[in-house]
């Protein structure tokens, strides 16, 4: 395991991977070419909560190096002092997790990589949030092949 990943604290890196991630969607929903702040934020945040961070590294956990995995596995893990305002306490971790990936990341200066995964992550979400809309939109049926309404 080299010095970044082995070495560094996972709070420090998920405190330098949350700034890096906020960056890249602040520039991803402006490049939307919305003007308005607070209809910005509103868009970023479907991207920077727990819950869509929490799904990403899930999703492409597997596909982590050895040595990633054994970073995320550490960040997810580490006790913390604070509790999570409005998140689920298990999404908080695993988002804490996919923030320190990217501080890895970023002070190893893989800037390619930080790009493909954000990229990804983006595209995770956004297929996250069209399956939802579709579990809501299509009704359940009872045994008799009939809607409950």
């Amino acid at each position: 395991m080299n010095t970044v990943s082995g070495g560094m604290n996972t709070t420090v890196l998920a405190y330098l991977g949350d700034a890096v991630y906020e960056l890249h969607i602040r520039r991803y929903v402006i490049a939307t070419g919305q003007i308005h702040a607070d209809r910005l934020h509103t868009a970023a945040v479907r991207y920077v909560r727990a819950g869509a961070q929490a799904a990403v590294i899930r999703e492409i956990f597997d596909e982590l190096s050895a040595e990633e995995q054994a970073l995320v596995k550490r960040a997810r893990n580490k006790k913390s002092a604070s509790k999570p305002k409005n998140a689920d306490p298990v999404e908080y971790k695993w988002a804490t997790a996919f923030e320190a990936l990217l501080g890895y990341y970023a002070l190893s200066g893989k800037t390619e990589t930080i790009e493909s995964i954000i990229s990804r992550a983006i595209k995770i979400i956004d297929q996250d949030e069209r399956s939802a809309a579709h579990r809501i939109q299509v009704k359940p049926s009872n045994a008799a092949g009939e809607t409950n309404e």
